[in-house]
């Protein structure tokens, strides 16, 4: 049967609707919810996957998502972070699977979702020059998407990158005084993902990662991303490391990271992947903060001084620049970081 095509005033119409929900922002996860209430009602889809990627490893994490196949969600993680085709690392705004002569070159289609009776999938990538800061997978069964919908859905790919990238800014809060953690967390995974053992305290960390559903074990989505980007990294896949970094809560970020185990460990475990959790060094908060907040390579180099203890005579000197120059970086940076002290900036992009 036809499907009536969606008048393209009912497409400027929603991308309005979008661009103001863009603009009024909000924390990642409510962000996220609301955008897939406006494209569901634009460009119907009857499953999805709205992850956000760290910005530089461009690896994935704490998803929104309603999968086709929920029970397998490792072997979804695995297979699409193995897939070649149409991967987001490699995407320029939108792809479609219908669009591919042979729809089982997708890896992750031919041994999955063609047995859930996947028909298309829209592939959405959103990343700027200062790195990619998620990607969205819209499933659908009874039909491919039309070369409408699809180019409706990219020119929505601007104003959603920029509005992830300002939601991850938003979580650079000055924290409150915390105590570090004394006992690891750490999981392992076979070679399939699945999970073998963790630590004690790990599946309270991941309940906040990826909140659960009433009654539910925590999901270890963003565990299942980091072994997968392993898994790509070994087959040259893809080259970035197997790391992300991930907002929980109140400021803290943390770092999640996978290696294999070596031979010379118990039988039984030889190969298995383990992932670790542990507190996002300053370095690593600072690099995320120049990117998050978009300022300049300058702008960054000076902030980068200043967190090592530098004065603003001691930068000028070692970037060959003048106090009043660097004077005005500063002042650029307090304006696009909403800060108004050399304290509070650090507070906020060391978490200290």
């Amino acid at each position: 049967m036809a499907v009536p095509a969606v008048p393209v005033s009912s497409y400027a119409r929603s991308h309005e609707r979008v661009r103001r929900l863009c603009e009024t922002g909000g924390d990642s996860r409510n962000l996220r919810g609301r955008l897939l209430g406006e494209l569901r009602a634009a460009v119907a889809f009857d499953a999805h996957a709205f992850l956000l990627t760290d910005p530089e490893t461009t690896v994935g994490c704490s998803p929104v998502a309603d999968l086709p196949c929920p029970r397998d969600l490792p072997t979804m993680t695995r297979l699409k972070y193995l897939s070649a085709v149409h991967r987001w690392t490699a995407l320029d705004g939108i792809a479609l699977l219908s669009d591919l002569p042979d729809p089982a070159h997708s890896l992750l289609w031919r041994d999955l979702l063609h047995a859930y009776g996947v028909r298309d999938i829209a592939s959405l990538v959103f990343k700027d020059r200062f790195g990619c800061w998620g990607h969205l997978d819209l499933y659908r069964y009874d039909r491919p998407f039309t070369p409408a919908e699809a180019a409706h859905l990219a020119h929505l790919t601007a104003p959603v990158t920029a509005a992830l990238r300002r939601s991850q800014a938003g979580t650079f809060v000055v924290r409150p005084p915390h105590t570090r953690r004394t006992s690891p967390l750490a999981l392992l995974l076979s070679p399939d993902l699945r999970v073998l053992a963790q630590t004690p305290d790990t599946d309270a960390c991941l309940s906040l990662l990826t909140p659960p559903g009433p009654g539910r074990p925590a999901v270890h989505a963003s565990v299942y991303d980091v072994a997968a980007q392993l898994l790509a990294v070994e087959a040259g896949v893809d080259p970035n490391p197997p790391r992300s970094r991930v907002h929980l809560a109140d400021g803290l970020w943390l770092t999640l990271s996978a290696a294999r185990i070596g031979d010379a460990f118990p039988c039984g475990r030889r190969n298995t992947i383990a992932v670790t959790i542990e507190e996002t060094s300053p370095a690593e908060r600072l690099s995320l903060f120049t990117r998050a907040f978009a300022l300049s390579p300058r702008e960054a180099d000076v902030l980068g001084h200043l967190a090592k203890g530098s004065d603003s005579h001691t930068v000028a000197r070692e970037m060959s620049l003048s106090e009043h120059t660097v004077q005005d970086h500063l002042k650029s940076v307090f304006a696009k970081t909403s800060t108004n002290t050399r304290g509070m900036l650090l507070a906020r992009a060391l978490g200290a």
